[in-house]
């Protein structure tokens, strides 16, 4: 296999999300980076598609015949995007079986480029205590600044991070919305580099929206943020769902992009936590448990 700077086989043998099946013309090269590697993908009028190393003989924008391209790399199709591995990925991905309900609405958010490791951007998606700062008068305001007590477990038998009992006042929490209201959360962190939110639907108390952020690293310190909406709502345009999340993530990009270190620092000594990092720390711990080393500032030995 051809060696890339990212060492760490659990991150090679991960499938890693390269974009939004919506958004690829079809029958076109289109060329992206991932683990600083530069790859190239297509997709044809039957849905067909394939992920391959660069080659200097199928430049970005020409046209391609998908079913002779050689030295394919592993690919699948899922939630709505093109994925592929470096390594030797799991048969299956993650499940999200919201997806599959006929009456969601599925749409990629967007696609954001931000100057951040994976691991600290996933770190922030977790994160409820900068509602009220960052996100004023939508996911949070002032007085309503506290993060009440909740659930976190590191889930051996699923392997995953899972926090529950999450429940924030959010003053217009989706598209959805007519006011204020108390909403439900749960995360779940199912990858070193993804996260699923599921929340307080305002259209059935008995069911959940779902919004993912599926991350492709660019490089140690770049990444390209897939933001994977499913949610219900049969009022509004995909424009105006798309807007009102690309809002939220476009007030979280500056504050991510100013994190230093950029790199996540494993060592629990390192950043003074408080009770609203649970997820954060559990987060942290199940990245050392895995031994990944690429993104992260790994605790000293």
């Amino acid at each position: 296999m051809t060696k890339t700077r990212c060492t760490d086989q659990v991150i090679l043998d991960l499938w890693h999300p390269l974009a939004a099946l919506s958004e690829v013309a079809a029958g076109v090269v289109v060329d992206t980076v991932l683990l600083e590697e530069r790859l190239s993908f297509a997709i044809d009028g039957e849905g067909n598609a394939a992920v391959w190393r660069d080659r200097a003989d199928l430049a970005e924008g020409s046209p391609v015949d998908i079913a002779v391209i050689s030295g394919k790399l592993p690919l699948k199709l899922a939630y709505g995007y093109i994925w592929t591995s470096l390594g030797n990925p799991p048969a299956d991905l993650f499940p999200i079986p919201e997806f599959d309900e006929v009456d969601r609405r599925k749409l990629n958010a967007a696609t954001f480029g931000v100057n951040v490791s994976a691991p600290r951007a996933i770190e922030n998606f977790l994160d409820m205590g900068h509602f009220p700062y960052v996100h004023t008068d939508i996911l949070g305001a002032e007085p309503h600044t506290e993060v009440k007590e909740y659930d976190v477990e590191i889930s051996v038998d699923r392997d995953e991070i899972l926090a529950t009992r999450c429940r924030f006042f959010q003053p217009m929490a989706s598209t959805a919305s007519d006011g204020g209201a108390d909403v439900d959360y749960i995360y779940r962190v199912p990858h070193p580099y993804c996260s699923v939110l599921y929340k307080s639907s305002p259209l059935d108390e008995s069911r959940l929206d779902v919004i993912a952020v599926f991350l492709q690293p660019i490089d140690q310190e770049h990444v390209r943020a897939h933001m994977l909406l499913c949610v219900l709502d049969e009022d509004n345009e995909d424009k105006v769902i798309k807007r009102f999340q690309q809002t939220i993530f476009g007030q979280d990009k500056p504050i991510l992009e100013n994190q230093f270190p950029k790199r996540l620092p494993l060592d629990p000594r390192a950043e003074t936590p408080i009770r609203a990092d649970k997820s954060a720390i559990a987060y942290r711990r199940w990245l050392s448990q895995k031994g990944v080393t690429y993104g992260v500032i790994p605790a000293a030995t």
